[in-house]
């Protein structure tokens, strides 16, 4: 019964992961090759295996090498890789600012229809992930929806007007290509993300224990402390997962809403694949990354360990 997956898991997830651990750990380097002179006086190339030919060699050969590695510590990866940790922990930290609320008033006893509500939340994740992420495109810039209503407002409201010009406000406001547009379109993208498995979690919550909580005199503040909170744990653990680590890996929000200004260690991956054409390199980025979501993952498993190990009801 096992076998199909068994083959799956090594064609799509074993033998991938073979391929960018080989690329990481060896380079492409010219064949080496000596310069002979034939019998007509013409010159030859003698390469390391003994062929000869008359043109200038092209081939390479793959070496094992740890230049990348070496590489790949340099600061300014370094930095990169820094800035992508923050802009991906800033946004997890906002998704679930704004999505725990969400989940918890959607599973209130006293809100109708929960499920009309969460369909609205999750249909835009139906679109494209370009689409919606031009969408901002058309609303922050320049010349887009959002400054076109600043600059009526300030036409209709003079004293706002006023207020933006004393703040140094005079034209168009600048909303896009800054780390905090960035930010903004991937709390966008992602925050269903941590609104599922949040309300999934909390959805499945005995309501005897929040009952008995009430019968024993604790108020709402307190039964959400002490019953919601620590239940709903493992949803709040995979819904940062879920967000912070494509947070961490993505390329396509930065280019498009950071215009290239605010380069995150996603687009320098997606450089070397592409425009410069440096797959061990890329290669190398790609597992020093997949260490650190690895590492985060763990973490974060670790602590739902712990917290299922200590988790008990007290109502005091």
């Amino acid at each position: 019964m096992a076998l199909p997956f068994a083959v799956w898991a090594f064609i799509f997830i074993i033998f991938p992961l073979c391929l960018v651990v080989w690329y990481g750990i060896t380079l492409e380097v010219p064949m080496a090759y000596t310069e002979i002179t034939l019998e007509d006086g013409t010159t030859a190339y003698e390469l390391e295996d003994g062929t000869v030919q008359t043109q200038l060699p092209w081939q390479k050969k793959w070496v094992l090498s740890t230049q990348n590695f070496h590489r790949m510590v340099e600061p300014t990866y370094l930095r990169l890789l820094i800035r992508s940790l923050r802009v991906a922990f800033i946004t997890t930290i906002v998704c679930l600012l704004l999505g725990y609320p969400v989940a918890l008033i959607l599973t209130g006893k006293d809100f109708k229809h929960p499920a009309l509500w969460l369909m609205l939340i999750i249909l835009p994740m139906w679109m494209n992930f370009l689409l919606r992420t031009y969408s901002w495109l058309s609303i922050l810039e320049k010349n887009g929806i959002l400054n076109n209503w600043i600059a009526a407002l300030r036409d209709i409201f003079p004293a706002l007007d006023t207020v933006l010009t004393n703040r140094g406000v005079e034209g168009k406001i600048i909303f896009l290509y800054n780390e905090n547009a960035v930010i903004l379109g991937m709390v966008y993208n992602y925050l269903s993300f941590m609104i599922m498995p949040i309300y999934t979690v909390i959805e499945k919550i005995d309501r005897s224990l929040l009952e008995a909580a009430a019968d024993l005199g604790a108020n709402p503040v307190k039964s959400f402390f002490r019953v919601t909170l620590p239940y709903s744990i493992p949803g709040v653990m995979e819904g940062v997962t879920m967000v912070f680590v494509p947070a961490v890996t993505t390329f396509v929000i930065s280019q498009l809403m950071g215009g290239g200004k605010v380069p995150l260690i996603g687009d320098i991956i997606q450089n070397q694949f592409g425009k410069s054409s440096d797959w061990h390199f890329g290669a190398t980025l790609s597992l020093l990354v997949m260490v650190v979501v690895l590492s985060f993952m763990w973490a974060l498993q670790h602590i739902d360990k712990e917290e299922e190990q200590q988790k008990e009801v007290r109502i005091l």
